[in-house]
């Protein structure tokens, strides 16, 4: 599957593979950098920038560093090419010349910059100095690699319990409602009990704590349902999602909650290690002890053992009843954990959150290689699933494919993944 998650990778890389630019700051400090090897102290520049995001910060950056390298800033010229003219006839009216126009990728293709030596000829020869373009894929970009990262981690910790559950025997259907009803716990929580907006860190904590530990209650319901009175985990769970998805629309009377703090995004949206997304680093946190548990500790051998076959399992002394109980206690703790880090995303509550995601976790861990006849599975192999899942549906979005098309072609990698698995345990694979 890594294999797999590379190739992809690699095709996306090269069907994306366009002209680049830079913007913001990093495009002013070569812009920068052209004007200071091309003028002299004292060099007279007008800067031009259009509407479009990050534009104010390359105004901002290249008004000071041309100003601290000895450069005279005449005049700013930021919106449209209407601006970018009446700044340069004020300058013309002033009896100034130019040395040179310091200006965005896009303001630089203006007409009226081009023409500027013969529409206003008393400034002189200005040069117009643009950001250099480079050739690199869209999907290689720093901002979307991180994207990937960031908006798989919620289906990603999820997965975590569900590769739990089926690597058990079981399956979880209820996680969708769980992340639903968890952010909306937290955030109601928050709200009503911990400031609202004005809220404590601690007080944030003890509502995301109490959230995540009512979804593991949950969880464990499903798991003594199970193996006290036999029901199966497809009805069991089933009847748990409606009951979930119905209690976080009764909680949020139908509504977004939305009364948190500022501060409440740090988990979901903050970066303070490496400069990665802090829900990715709690993801990876999160695998870490996962592939401890299930590589290093006895739980970890018995959750295999009752997949593999739960009546062996008993009575080679494994307490199976106990090994499925913790497996969906740990699915439901996880579903709650992946709805405070919605929430946190989101800035929010809202019982709609957290909708399809059961099937999205599922598909993570199977096309991962987990067996849904149970038994075989591997922490690794999800967490390579749910970024082979987040890859494809990015670089589609990227190639600009119709989202009823995403639901094919997702259709189909599930189903191929389960046919591979299926294959693999008829030896199919191994006669080849």
């Amino acid at each position: 599957m890594i294999l797999v998650l590379l190739l992809l990778c690699a095709f996306f890389s090269a069907v994306t593979w366009t002209e680049q630019a830079p913007t913001g700051e990093a495009a002013a400090k070569q812009v920068v950098e052209a004007v200071l090897a091309s003028s002299s102290p004292g060099a007279r520049v007008l800067v031009v920038a259009g509407e479009q995001p990050g534009e104010a910060d390359f105004v901002a950056r290249a008004e000071r560093d041309l100003a601290a390298a000895g450069r005279r800033v005449v005049a700013t010229a930021v919106g449209e090419p209407r601006q970018a003219r009446e700044a340069l006839q004020k300058i013309q009216a002033d009896g100034q010349t130019l040395e040179a126009i310091a200006a965005t990728r896009v303001a630089g293709g203006w007409r009226i910059l081009q023409d500027v030596a013969s529409e206003f000829p008393s400034l002189g020869h200005p040069r117009v100095v643009v950001p250099r373009s480079h050739r690199w894929p869209n999907f290689l970009k720093s901002e979307n690699l991180l994207n990937i990262a960031n908006q798989i981690a919620v289906i990603a910790i999820v997965a975590i319990g569900m590769t739990m559950v089926i690597i058990a025997g079981g399956i979880d259907l209820s996680v969708g409602s769980l992340i639903a009803l968890s952010a909306v716990l937290a955030a109601g929580f928050i709200r009503d009990h911990a400031g609202g907006v004005n809220a404590s860190a601690l007080g944030m904590t003890l509502g995301c704590l109490g959230a995540i530990a009512l979804c593991g209650v949950v969880g464990a319901f499903n798991g003594l349902m199970i193996t006290r009175f036999a029901v199966p985990p497809f009805i069991v769970t089933l009847a748990m999602m409606l009951v979930g998805s119905g209690l976080a629309y009764l909680l949020a009377r139908g509504q977004s909650i939305y009364q948190v703090p500022e501060s409440f995004v740090r988990l979901g949206r903050g970066a303070d290690l490496f400069g990665l997304p802090n829900a990715v680093l709690l993801m990876l946190a999160l695998y870490g002890a996962a592939q401890v548990l299930m590589s290093r500790m006895t739980l970890g051998r018995h959750l295999y053992a009752v997949g593999g076959n739960a009546e062996a399992a008993r009575l080679s002394g494994v307490p199976v009843r106990r090994v499925l109980l913790f497996a969906y206690s740990v699915s439901g703790l996880l579903a709650g954990v992946g709805g405070v880090v919605m929430a946190s995303q989101l800035k929010s509550g809202s019982p709609t959150y957290g909708n399809m995601y059961e099937l999205y976790v599922i598909a993570a861990v199977v096309v991962g290689g987990t067996s849904l006849s149970g038994g075989e599975g591997r922490m690794l192999g999800t967490l390579t699933g749910a970024f082979t899942i987040a890859v494809i549906q990015n670089g589609m979005n990227l190639t600009n494919v119709e989202s009823y098309t995403q639901k094919v072609v997702l259709g189909l990698v599930i189903l191929g993944a389960v046919l591979l698995d299926k294959l693999r345990q008829s030896r199919g694979l191994r006669t080849l």
